[in-house]
């Protein structure tokens, strides 16, 4: 059975199934060169079928993420919608979504959605909607790699908003789910943390990691101001309810503004940074111990953009009642055409489980010699940059040296990672031990704020000595931090500074060689398994997709190195 899977939300995707497994995933972002695209992902539709050898007969089902998905807004007319949640004609709206006007508006949406499938040639029979919440839950508990089917798993969601639900408590078992509380998407905390993000003049839905890095940083009394302000929002209507909701005096989550702009108008920016986060901390902690305590499950599973809080999933993962944790990676919305696929094949194939996800290198791979070799030469001829290209047989040793040496080396090579975060295949390399080197890598390309850390990529039978793992999580996807240890200084370059935790992506031979390779070589070098991984883009870009879009940046930033399939190529003037 054959069913593609399709997220046209933000940062839109698509996921291929096949009987049972998943085989690719593709973002849209990748492939037209716009971050977070949000819209129907037309480009990635068609790279998945061709990087499969498939056409649309052969496919048997297309399972659309959400029943209701709005219609696609750009950076700007998203600001604008946020700008607009606190005015009368917001308030109008939502009015208006309890009549059924806004019924005839979901039931045309829903009509666009299928004419854009049906317009590929895809009979519209085949189109299957997946809830929102139902697809968050399903990666989470079909994706998880030691789910037992015979022992209950508690499977949580929280987001922003979805379907009209924010968040839902779920029990699986026997292959199947069971939902047993949901969080209205008026009562949403994800909303709280994407309004903020609005209010101190950033982008929600993107640049919510910024507040949670700056964090750390804050005065414990200018913290305290500003978490206090976060607490008069959300309740448990009981002590040990599993689930929360806005205060009676509030309007819903998406009318906030007002009342966090007044209430925080003199309050510094890491004040309300640290605040907003101590709140969600504990706000997920208390859910968490809820439901484990109303369940009796401590093996937990988590999915939903909330979770890409990175700090938030440590404090649940450090917590005694929780057992296993499992958290999707890149589990924000783009991964529901995941979670949609192994809802709707699991609902159909309830004799023959999926399988889990294995790994997240599930785009194509155009880094072979012959196409390489092809645009490096066409890169040639139409730049000004002068630089050499050389075959290089053990590209992993040149790049181990070079980093060895001091040099940062960008690595563009193998299938491309699916989600949020580089995992090694598009990523940009350097010795982690100097902290001069996050100075060149902003410097030439990343312009990230002072206050961001960059990720650590280390050894898995080195990691005990670099990070505090005491219930042994597998941790490849950089989905959750860890307190340091005492050896923090040889991978300082990859820790926060202000609090000493990092946010490792720990990998095995087995899940990417290559990538493996040079980490070992680096060791045999340096002593240390550990090296500095950040994604492979200019600031404001996605990460690259393949060597046309590696050039691209080879040639516009200061990137001296850039490793692209088995050839180095390196500028003859050195830009750093």
């Amino acid at each position: 059975m054959r069913i593609v899977g399709i997220h046209d939300g933000h940062n839109s995707a698509v996921s291929l199934l096949i009987d049972g497994e998943i085989v690719s995933a593709v973002q849209e972002e990748r492939l037209v060169s716009t971050k977070n695209f949000f819209g129907f992902p037309i480009e990635a539709f068609k790279k998945t079928l061709e990087i499969n050898s498939l056409k649309n007969d052969d496919i048997d089902f297309i399972a659309y993420h959400g029943h209701h998905i709005p219609y696609p807004l750009d950076r700007m007319e998203k600001m604008e919608n946020y700008r607009e949640s606190y005015s009368t004609k917001a308030a109008i709206k939502h009015l208006l979504r309890s009549t059924f006007i806004y019924d005839m508006y979901k039931k045309q949406r829903e009509k666009d959605r299928i004419e854009k499938v049906v317009n590929l040639g895809i009979p519209e029979e085949k189109i299957k909607f997946v809830e929102h919440h139902s697809a968050h839950a399903s990666a989470a508990y079909y994706g998880c790699p030691w789910v037992d089917r015979n022992e209950k798993v508690l499977v949580l969601t929280q987001d922003g908003a979805g379907d009209g639900l924010s968040g839902t408590v779920n029990i699986g078992y026997k292959g199947k789910i069971e939902r047993i509380a949901s969080i209205a998407e008026e009562d949403s905390l994800g909303r709280i943390y994407a309004t903020t993000t609005f209010m101190m003049g950033m982008v929600p839905l993107e640049h919510e990691y910024k507040l949670m890095g700056m964090a750390p940083y804050a005065p414990d009394n200018g913290r305290e101001m500003s978490y206090q302000v976060f607490t008069d929002l959300l309740e448990f209507p009981e002590e040990d309810s599993i689930i929360w909701k806005r205060k009676s005096k509030h309007p819903p989550m998406q009318r906030i503004y007002p009342y966090l702009r007044e209430n925080t108008e003199f309050h510094r920016f890491d004040w309300i940074a640290a605040g907003l986060q101590q709140y969600t901390e504990e706000m997920l902690v208390r859910w968490v111990r809820n439901c484990i305590k109303k369940t009796g499950i401590g093996d937990v599973v988590l999915s939903g953009g909330t979770f890409m809080n990175v700090k938030a999933n440590q404090r649940i993962y450090e917590m005694p009642e929780v057992d296993k944790l499992f958290i999707f990676p890149s589990c924000g919305d783009e991964s529901n055409c995941i979670g949609a696929v192994y809802s709707l094949y699991n609902e159909l194939e309830q004799d023959k489980p999926s399988r889990p996800i294995e790994t997240l290198y599930l785009g194509p791979d155009e880094t072979d010699d012959i196409n390489t070799k092809k645009e490096i030469e066409k890169f040639g001829e139409e730049t000004e940059v002068e630089f050499t290209s050389e075959y290089v047989d053990n590209i992993e040793k040149r790049i181990a040296k070079l980093l060895a040496d001091g040099e940062v080396v960008a690595r563009c090579k193998g299938p491309m990672e699916f989600g949020a975060r580089a995992l090694g295949n598009r990523s940009i390399l350097s010795d982690p031990s100097d902290l001069d080197k996050i100075r060149v890598v902003n410097n030439m390309i990343k312009k990230r704020d002072f206050w961001m850390p960059f990720a650590p990529v280390m050894l898995k039978e080195r990691s005990d000595e670099y990070i505090e793992n005491p219930k042994k999580m597998e941790a490849p996807y950089m989905i959750i931090t860890f307190n340091s240890t005492d050896k923090y200084k040889e991978f300082i370059g990859g820790v926060q500074q202000k609090d000493l935790t990092a946010r490792p992506q720990i990998i095995t031979e087995k899940q990417n060689k290559n990538y493996y390779d040079i980490l070992k070589e680096f060791e045999e070098m340096t002593g240390k398994g550990v090296l500095i991984n950040t994604s492979f883009n200019l600031h404001g870009l996605p990460i690259v997709y393949g060597p046309k879009e590696a050039l691209y940046v080879f040639e516009n930033s200061g990137l001296n190195y850039l490793a692209l399939g088995n050839y180095l190529l390196e500028k003859k003037e050195k830009t750093v």
